[in-house]
């Protein structure tokens, strides 16, 4: 049987109160001034974090692509992310209750998969992706 004491050894910290903001840590005098890097600044730190651009939402996995009559039968569109499509075909798997009960990793396949999923009868939810693959039209 442990303690909440032993429990959290190492966060010894979070039992004590918080002291107030206005005091100003003490300096640790067994670092000494010759190991400091002088060109470690928080200014240019943040201005490293602010050059950083978020990823756009038309690139990679979420860029619109074509897709072959295939996909575009149970998706409803001519183009579509990939992300999007995985969404749409998880959609159709959920609505028709194709997962296999015993294993959820497991996919039966229905006419309509069948002919997306190289007329495998059953797929593993993680082949999706890599199946799926084959349906987007690659641009030349």
């Amino acid at each position: 049987m442990s303690t909440p004491s032993r429990f959290f050894r190492g966060c010894r910290a979070l039992f004590y109160a918080q002291k107030p903001a206005a005091t100003a840590p003490a300096p640790n005098p067994t670092v000494s001034s010759s190991k400091k890097n002088p060109t470690t600044n928080t200014a240019t730190a943040s201005s490293k974090a602010k050059k950083k651009k978020p990823p756009s939402p038309t690139a990679g996995i979420l860029k619109s692509t074509p897709v072959s009559p295939a996909l575009q039968s149970l998706v409803g569109a001519p183009e579509i992310s990939r992300a999007g499509a995985v969404k749409k075909v998880w959609e159709y798997i959920k609505l028709h209750n194709l997962q296999n009960p015993n294993n959820k990793k497991e996919i039966y396949c229905d006419a309509k998969l069948k002919s997306l999923f190289e007329g495998k009868e059953k797929v593993g939810f993680l082949e999706i992706g890599k199946l799926l693959s084959n349906h987007f039209v690659k641009a030349k």
